[in-house]
């Protein structure tokens, strides 16, 4: 399978157009600002110019339009309030699997790419935590591509290039680094299997839900939750293969996936947290952009 590259990451810019990543808790979310105010006054951004009124203030006249037409004309500027938006990509080697169009890890990739552009064009910071083979990869929050382009290079760069066994305390260190990093306020995207979803990876999490609006994507495959066809499989990693009946093995297996899903779906419950499912299957481009404009997205 194709691993994604900058350039394809890249290319996800046009499909991003339109989206905006809406706070999931307005209350939180307007302790930093979810986008732009609709104050007006002299801020960030130039808005518009109008005719001058009584009590605009005298220095935001525009001199070279009051000139050209005439009669005193008042500079609108609309204050730009950057809501940080946090990715935190477990990119463990088991993700370097796939039963379908695409490995889990390309997926990640791809709906990573998809949101970090949605929140640059809706000029929010962008920043991310890479997690991957060694200690997680830190990119701060930038506005616009100043804050895009270092962090899908940190995904291109952190992604599995083969299958291996997942650290079990991966996803609690990367939740680690990020929550001293996080405002109140923030809007943090975690992406994942979360097949390391500890003890301490949930407490962290709790922890993170408190402070800042937050979301978890669930990327997945529909092997693991169906199991095994009919027949004898070598499954493994290399060096560490063995023969699996694929029958026999189904209902362990479903089982396995069951109480797997339950538990996820339990801490997404206790802490108010909405959970997306992908699928391999589906490409991210297509199945993404409906999900972030439903209403349970913006909740």
């Amino acid at each position: 399978m194709i691993l994604p590259d900058l350039p394809e990451l890249l290319a996800l810019r046009g499909a991003a157009h339109g989206l905006d990543l809406h706070a999931h808790r307005p209350g939180l979310a307007r302790l930093q600002g979810a986008h732009r105010s609709a104050q007006r006054g002299r801020g960030l951004e130039f808005e518009e110019v109008r005719l001058y009124a009584p009590g605009d203030d005298a220095r935001s006249i525009d001199w070279r339009v009051t000139a050209r037409r005439g009669r005193p004309h008042t500079k609108m500027f609309r204050e730009d309030r950057e809501r940080p938006v946090w990715l935190l990509a477990d990119l463990h080697p088991g993700l370097f699997f796939g039963s379908r169009r695409q490995l889990k890890s390309a997926l990640l990739l791809r709906a990573a790419a998809l949101l970090g552009w949605a929140a640059s064009l809706g000029g929010d910071r962008l920043g991310a935590v890479v997690g991957g083979p060694g200690n997680p990869r830190i990119v701060p929050p930038r506005a616009r591509q100043a804050g895009i382009l270092p962090v899908l290079q940190a995904l291109v760069e952190a992604q599995p290039r083969a299958p291996g066994q997942p650290r079990p305390e991966g996803l609690a260190t990367a939740l680690g680094a990020l929550r001293p990093l996080v405002q109140p306020g923030s809007l943090l995207l975690i992406l994942g299997d979360f097949a390391g979803l500890d003890e301490p990876a949930q407490l962290l999490l709790g922890g993170l839900a408190q402070r800042c609006d937050c979301r978890l994507l669930w990327i997945a495959d529909p092997l693991e939750s169906s199991g095994l066809p009919a027949g004898s499989y070598r499954v493994g990693l290399p060096g560490r293969l063995w023969w699996l009946d694929g029958e026999g093995s189904r209902a362990s297996w479903r089982a396995a996936w069951a109480e797997r899903e339950r538990r996820l779906r339990e801490l997404a419950r206790r802490h108010d947290l909405p959970l997306t499912r992908l699928d391999t299957s589906d490409p991210v481009e297509q199945v993404l952009p409906p999900l972030l404009r439903e209403p349970s997205w913006a909740a």
